[in-house]
């Protein structure tokens, strides 16, 4: 599998971070999104780069600016 950066890992941690706290299921945000549940989990395990279109629809479906999926802290992810 293809090694992460750290800024796809911060990202996709505070991703998971936002949905865990929204109650939604991987499987429900997804759907919520219009987004396959394997790509979802991509994302929020760092391995996936999504493009800024894919944001925007994160973003709508948590229900946040988008500048708060960038509002993370380093200590999300464990490394």
């Amino acid at each position: 599998m293809k090694k992460s950066s750290h800024i796809q890992a911060f990202f996709g941690a505070h991703i998971k971070k936002l949905r865990l706290q929204s109650g939604l299921s991987q499987e429900a945000f997804a759907d919520k999104c219009g987004l396959d549940r394997t790509y979802v989990s991509g994302i929020e395990r760092g391995v996936r780069n999504p493009t800024l279109e894919v944001i925007n629809v994160l973003a709508k479906g948590l229900n946040v600016d988008i500048s708060a999926l960038f509002a993370f802290e380093k200590d999300e992810v464990d490394e």
